[in-house]
């Protein structure tokens, strides 16, 4: 299955971005890196791993900033079943969270280099949202895939084919995609480059490259 996007969600996406943008552009990264201090017990630590289920957490460096506010927003609500990020989360206000996003987006990641290795067919699935390296998303609220840890791309997938985690568009997507597939998706995403670990964005504003 190949997602396309339909003019009326290429419109959308468009005053999504220039919305985003303007949100973007009040927040206050200084103010973010000392509401960020308790992101860093885990999201800063390499291969740092959530308990029960076991997955390593996501890499926040470098992240989209409209992406890392609606993943916030999301936690916060509920629509993504995760109790320390819904406790953290909850009790931040729309500012904070977007001083948070703009701390962590840093100087916005490792730039696109050479795809690396060969993307299995389900990786067309997601190329229409996420880029063909998931580094050069087709909006601001849409997550950089390249460089997050396989298993926690795994884990969100099936969050998102088993309706944990809510969110319309992956809910029709992820419908085409068979979970035996996640496994080869994740891998190829996982060698790509994009992200950091927060603790890269706290001492020196950006993700390096290994």
């Amino acid at each position: 299955m190949t997602f396309r996007l339909s003019p009326v969600t290429v419109i959308g996406l468009g005053l999504l971005a220039a919305m985003s943008v303007s949100t973007a552009s009040a927040a206050d990264a200084a103010k973010g890196k000392v509401l960020a201090y308790t992101c860093h017990g885990c999201h800063g630590v390499p291969d740092y791993k959530n308990a029960y289920p076991n997955y390593r957490v996501p890499k926040l460096g470098g992240q989209n900033e409209a992406y890392l506010v609606s993943a916030l927003n999301a936690y916060a609500k509920g629509e993504r079943p995760h109790p320390t990020m819904h406790a953290q989360a909850a009790t931040l206000t729309d500012e904070e969270k977007a001083d948070i996003a703009a701390f962590l987006h840093g100087d916005g990641g490792i730039p696109s280099k050479e795809v690396v290795g060969t993307p299995p067919p389900a990786t067309q699935t997601c190329v229409a949202c996420h880029g063909a390296d998931g580094n050069k998303t087709v909006a601001p609220d849409y997550p950089k895939l390249a460089s997050q840890p396989a298993d926690y791309i795994v884990h969100a997938l099936k969050d998102y084919k088993s309706g944990k985690r809510k969110n319309p568009i992956m809910a029709g997507i992820i419908s085409g995609v068979d979970e035996k597939d996640f496994e080869a998706l994740a891998e190829f995403f996982s060698k790509q480059q994009a992200l950091c670990t927060t603790d890269q964005i706290r001492k020196t504003g950006k993700c390096e490259t290994e």
